[in-house]
């Protein structure tokens, strides 16, 4: 059977991307945050943040189990996604929690390790992000931003020990995220060595 076509799969991973901040802004209007609308907000993106950054280290592993080489395309769409959600997750804590207080901001950033460790990979995303263009392959070269861009499981890691931190109670989520990311790392080890890099179509 011949696969679908990139030109349909890309819009509707878009669009189902979308859907839970659609679904958080559609809750924010309409009182469906419960008591303490911030704290869910924040939540809710960083939990987001990181079922969609594991979703696109997903992909690789997929293509290889499928033969499915078209599915690299989506790689660079989930992954801009995640440093989607992880901006609203950051910007929840700045704009909404703190008002945008840079003192307080700078004490958490360096005194408080959860917050450390999420700021890491929120700065690690941002990098991701700004690099993972055709454009910014070539001025690196393969090999480098290959190396950078393994990055990515760093800046998994770092988001699941921030969201054990968070939640306290109730690790259970995180603890699933966390065996999942060690499962897509352990894929990428047992390859041994790197694929060549991949052009992404925008």
């Amino acid at each position: 059977m011949k696969p679908i076509s990139m030109k349909v799969i890309k819009p509707l991973v878009f669009a189902l991307a979308l859907v839970p901040a659609v679904k958080l802004a559609f809750d924010a209007l309409t009182g469906g945050l419960g008591a303490d609308p911030i704290e869910e907000t924040t939540h809710r993106t960083g939990a987001w943040t990181l079922y969609i950054l594991i979703t696109s280290l997903a992909v690789t592993p997929l293509r290889r189990v499928t033969g499915w080489n078209q599915l690299i395309k989506l790689r660079r769409t989930i992954g801009l996604f995640a440093l989607f959600y992880a901006t609203l997750h950051f910007l929840t804590y700045l704009v909404l929690d703190l008002f945008f207080y840079l003192p307080e901001v700078l004490e958490d950033v360096f005194l408080r390790p959860y917050i450390t460790v999420g700021f890491t990979a929120f700065v690690i995303l941002i990098v991701l992000g700004a690099t993972s263009n055709a454009r910014m392959i070539k001025k690196l070269g393969g090999k480098r931003w290959n190396s950078l861009h393994r990055l990515v499981y760093l800046a998994g890691a770092l988001g699941v020990f921030h969201f054990l931190w968070l939640v306290k109670a109730d690790t259970r989520r995180p603890e699933i995220l966390g065996v999942t990311l060690a499962a897509l790392l352990g894929t990428r080890l047992f390859k041994g060595r790197a694929r060549p890099v991949t052009k992404f179509s925008t």
